[in-house]
């Protein structure tokens, strides 16, 4: 399953950057379940942009900035969706069936809430 790279590049739109932080000291199980049960839990409204039956994606702003939340039906589905989106570069936020693209400080401060593992894009800058 390959996704349109105007997805990806939505996506990525305005929320790359160059760097990286270190990750929180403590960080919790990673969570799971639905688009709207990940932004409940990262403190933010879903704007849903995609609603197919193999990836869920929606802009979120909370207090750490904004960033974007996508859910996968399937784990190859989301990993094909990383391989492609990471050539974009950006920072990646990964749990199983999901991922948060935003600023490394958002995706450092979401993992804190979320758990998950930190990604970063390989884009030549």
């Amino acid at each position: 399953m390959r996704l349109p790279r105007p997805m990806i590049a939505a996506a990525l739109l305005a929320l790359t950057a160059c760097g990286s932080q270190d990750g929180p000291a403590a960080v919790p199980p990673t969570a799971t379940g639905s688009l709207e049960r990940l932004a409940a839990e990262a403190g933010c409204e879903p704007d849903v942009q995609t609603d197919a039956d193999e990836i869920r994606q929606a802009v979120c702003r909370n207090g750490d900035g904004r960033f974007v939340l996508a859910t996968f039906a399937t784990d190859r589905g989301q990993r094909e969706w990383i391989e492609e989106a990471q050539d974009y570069g950006g920072h990646y936020l990964v749990g199983r069936k999901w991922v948060a693209v935003g600023e490394p400080e958002v995706v450092t401060a979401l993992r804190g809430t979320l758990g998950g593992t930190l990604e970063e894009g390989r884009a030549h800058h």
